[in-house]
Parts: C-alpha cells; sequence; structure tokens
C-alpha cells in the first residue's frame, strides 16, 4: 500500500516538472494606464476597450526602459502612460504583473529606434 503510494507521488511529481516551458511562460497585455494604486494596476486596450487590473506586490521595481537595463520607479507609471504588461496568473489565480516596460503609442519601448 506503501509502495503504491510512493509510486503515484513519484509520477505525479514527475508529470509537473515535466510541463513544457511555453506553458508556463507570461502573458502580454499592451495598454494605456487607467488607474495605478499601492497594490493594484489597471490597463485598458485602446483597440478592443478591454480592461484588465493586475495585482503589484508590494515594493514592486521591475519597471523597465527599452533596453531592458535601465529600472524606473514605479511613480514614473501613471495614468495616461502606455504600457506593455508581462503578467501571469499562477498565485491564486489572479493576474499580477512581473515587468512592466514604459512603451511609446506606436507599441515600441521608449528609446527604442
Amino acid at each position: 500500500m506503501i509502495r503504491r503510494v510512493f509510486i503515484t507521488a513519484l509520477i505525479a511529481s514527475i508529470a509537473v516538472i515535466s510541463v513544457p516551458r511555453a506553458a508556463m511562460a507570461a502573458h502580454t497585455f499592451y495598454g494605456i494606464v487607467v488607474h495605478v494604486s499601492v497594490n493594484n494596476i489597471k490597463v485598458q486596450d485602446p483597440r478592443t476597450k478591454q480592461a484588465l487590473s493586475f495585482l503589484i506586490l508590494p515594493k514592486f521595481k521591475n519597471v523597465f526602459s527599452a533596453d531592458g537595463k535601465t529600472t524606473y520607479q514605479m511613480a514614473k507609471v501613471r495614468p495616461g502612460r502606455y504600457v506593455a504588461i508581462l503578467y501571469d496568473q499562477h498565485l491564486l489565480g489572479q493576474r499580477h504583473a512581473n515587468t512592466i516596460y514604459l512603451m511609446t503609442g506606436a507599441n515600441q519601448r521608449i528609446g527604442k529606434q
């Protein structure tokens, strides 16, 4: 009986480890910031008018420049800014932002030529 439970647990753990990397990839959402607070950001896609909210962890510091080398403070993310948000839903099933890129209106990162 114990051996059967052990084998089942081993097979389940191997199945979880062997999940393809693409299935674990983050999603990207482009849009204009509508609302920013300490733990939440709401972004609306101007083409489809779809708005999504994302959780932000306290002391969130993943706001990047065009080349991804320079970080900005969260104070640079204000309503009206065009952003790209890389997010996933692994934490309690809620969308949460992993990285925020400041973009131009042409879907290009600020400073990219």
